[in-house]
């Protein structure tokens, strides 16, 4: 097996020079996905028969939750590479992943009460969905709350990527909790082994808002990974070269 693209995308160099190109493309398609699905969901799609336009929150705070935990289990490949390859280019990733991953979080709860006071008549309940939630904002304020404790790179690296590989359990207890448990939250809308329960026209800004955050995050990161970049090999000679 070749493995030299793998080795590639874990040279620093190599990949802040390839992700230069990246930038424009994600830059336009994400602005444009997000602009163009937001207004299709807050203002052309029809009201639903039971929540009316209260479910329109749908198209910032499901593409927030699925974020949410899916930069964690990206935060957790990347810390399960750096304990196994010692690649450092993992660890920069994890790095600036995480107070990315708790930003998506936060929106999840914050849009998630908006909607519930309405639906439920309460902005907060100790759902087993909604706690376990808050439970991975928990761990991405603690990984990155360790991340600062300690002074040395490499420790710092080793203890952050052991907490996300344990905070990894949460994952599917979010996944699964609606179904698992008696709860007030509905339960998935999107499945892939199911065909999905929404009307196609809500559906379809849903999923392009979903793809538009998607790339949003990977230009954010990309953006932040360069300068992490930047900030660890500034005594490499191409760094050198590079800001001379």
């Amino acid at each position: 097996m070749n493995w030299t693209f793998f080795h590639k995308l874990g040279s620093p160099k190599w990949f802040y020079d390839i992700s230069g190109k990246w930038l424009p493309w994600l830059q336009v398609s994400s602005f444009a996905l997000i602009l163009v699905s937001l207004v299709w969901g807050l203002a052309f799609t029809p009201p639903d028969y039971l929540q009316g336009n209260s479910y329109r929150i749908i198209f910032i705070h499901v593409p927030a939750s699925f974020l949410a935990q899916a930069v964690y289990m990206m935060m957790a490949t990347a810390a399960a590479v750096t304990l196994i390859w010692k690649i450092k280019l993992a660890d920069m990733a994890l790095k600036v992943m995480a107070p990315i991953g708790a930003s998506f979080c936060v929106l999840s709860l914050a849009t998630g009460a908006i909607w519930g006071q309405p639906t439920w008549g309460t902005w907060w309940v100790w759902d087993a969905r909604l706690t376990s939630m808050l439970i991975l904002l928990f761990l991405y304020i603690g990984i990155i709350a360790l991340r600062g404790a300690i002074q040395t790179t490499e420790a710092a690296a080793k203890g952050c990527a052991i907490l996300s590989l344990v905070g990894v359990v949460n994952i599917p207890i979010i996944k699964f909790s609606v179904d698992w448990w008696n709860t007030l939250h509905q339960g998935a809308t999107l499945k892939l082994t199911e065909k999905p329960s929404m009307a196609p026209e809500m559906l379809w800004p849903l999923l392009l808002a979903i793809l538009g955050f998607y790339l949003f995050f990977t230009l954010v990161m990309v953006l932040r990974l360069r300068i992490e970049i930047l900030s660890r090999e500034r005594k490499t000679r191409w760094v050198k070269e590079l800001v001379s």
